[in-house]
């Protein structure tokens, strides 16, 4: 197995994907949003962070955080995070086909990966790229033909701060979903 290491710089900026256990497209539904909500909240109480940018798809979720100047450890933030989630919503989402005797007995849960993808952004560049890669993801998978008409997205905040136009992105159409007549 590879020797990763995760970058870890104190007061970074980071892009990250987190997934469901395969694929399960369970994000969007309103119980595992409120526990997202919930947790997230928990965790900035003892371990503060900014969240940039969002998005949360139904099998796997975008964000930009913010680490604070004297602080590097996302990986607990988001241990934590996934452990509240799973402890508020793994019983109803359970799969019995997934859980693993590994999996059990580390308490995991099938909600999701064990593992995320993190990214140091390295400049500004870096940054709007991300950002835009960000917001622009419901509509790269096909769940909407305009940005602005997902909900799960920071797109909405960043248009009323005058970052974005509201049709930014445009709209894509049918024939590029691949939904033709």
């Amino acid at each position: 197995m590879p020797d990763y290491r995760r970058a870890a710089v104190p007061g970074g900026i980071y892009f990250f994907t987190l997934v469901t256990e395969r694929r399960q497209p369970i994000l969007t539904h309103p119980d595992i949003r409120q526990a997202l909500r919930e947790a997230i909240q928990t965790v900035r109480l003892t371990q503060p962070f900014v969240i940039d940018a969002w998005v949360l798809l139904p099998d796997h979720l975008h964000a930009i955080w913010r680490l604070t100047p004297d602080d590097m450890d996302f990986s607990n933030r988001w241990r934590l995070i996934k452990r509240h989630v799973t402890h508020a919503c793994g019983k109803t989402y359970l799969r019995a086909d997934l859980l693993s005797g590994r999996r059990q007995a580390k308490g995991q849960g099938t909600l999701w990966q064990q593992r995320f993808w993190e990214h140091l952004i390295r400049d500004e560049d870096d940054y709007a790229r991300h950002f835009d890669y960000l917001h622009d993801n419901p509509l790269k998978h096909g769940l909407v033909t305009r940005v602005r008409d997902w909900p799960w997205s920071s797109f909405h905040r960043w248009v009323k701060e005058g970052v974005y136009p509201v049709d930014w992105g445009g709209d894509a159409s049918l024939d590029e979903l691949g939904v033709g007549e």
